[in-house]
């Protein structure tokens, strides 16, 4: 038997071996590729014109300046595209388990969880990812402290996006046809992270830190890439993303146990 060592690195050598046959598949039809990556770039940096353009007429908002919000927009681009590249099933979740197409990696050796998410890569979050590492060239801290702290922002915000949207599909278990709901709160999810958080007060703060968690995504470039690290807000970032990770895995595997198979001869896609 495998101790749980063993597991895990037979679980990472499985996952990298995904990424690397997902990232061939991708290449094969290289011009494709290139266009839904370039147009994803290019779809963002017309926001950042606008933020540009916005911050001509006022230096500093609720005490973020034009730095901020561009370091908000590659926290939360490169969050996502980060969790999207290597675990794109992650919007498609509640689908599969709706059409009961789960059956093929339920008769695999491998967690079905991993093997799920990760047996998918979204090209066009390979432009989110680009997107936030050309953002922060241009407007970055270019020191090893700096880019140790964007590494680490990247991590919190790709777990928050990943087992939040795990939570949200995995409802498919037990309400079925969960797609329209799923939809709605990771557009809530991704809308309020690429906003400033100071711009909310009262009952809005406390939702967007507890039932829709994009705060400790969009607060990032202030509680932990400008200046000191502010350690009360890093602690919780890591505590949500944690707890995120853990109710996400455990929420899923319940819901595992109510699927029902769609009898259905397929291959993995």
């Amino acid at each position: 038997m495998l101790t749980a060592g063993r597991r895990t690195r037979a679980t990472l050598a499985y996952l990298w071996t995904c990424w690397k046959l997902n990232l061939a598949g991708a290449m094969e039809f290289r011009t494709s590729f290139l266009l839904m990556a370039g147009m994803m770039v290019l779809n963002n940096f017309v926001w950042i014109f606008f933020w540009s353009l916005f911050f001509q007429r006022f230096d500093v908002v609720n005490g973020w300046t034009l730095q901020d919000v561009m370091m908000l927009w590659a926290v939360s681009a490169g969050g996502f595209g980060v969790a999207a590249t290597l675990f794109g099933n992650m919007t498609r979740l509640a689908t599969l388990i709706a059409n009961g197409q789960l059956d093929v990696y339920l008769v695999q050796p491998k967690p079905v969880l991993p093997s799920v998410l990760a047996s998918r890569m979204s090209v066009t979050a390979i432009g989110d990812a680009a997107f936030s590492v050309m953002l922060y060239v241009m407007f970055g801290d270019g020191s090893w402290l700096g880019f140790a702290k964007y590494a680490l922002a990247h991590l919190v915000a790709a777990s928050i996006f990943l087992f939040f949207l795990v939570i949200m599909h995995s409802l498919a278990f037990w309400i079925g046809n969960a797609e329209g709901l799923t939809g709605q709160m990771f557009n809530a999810l991704l809308s309020v992270s690429t906003y400033p958080t100071d711009i909310f007060k009262g009952w809005a703060r406390v939702i967007v830190f507890t039932a829709v968690p994009a705060g400790f995504i969009s607060y990032m470039p202030i509680g932990l890439m400008r200046g000191a690290v502010q350690w009360d807000f890093l602690l919780g970032a890591l505590g949500m993303s944690a707890a995120l990770a853990a109710g996400g895995t455990w929420f899923f595997y319940a819901g595992l146990r109510r699927y029902s198979s769609g009898n259905m001869m397929a291959m993995r896609s």
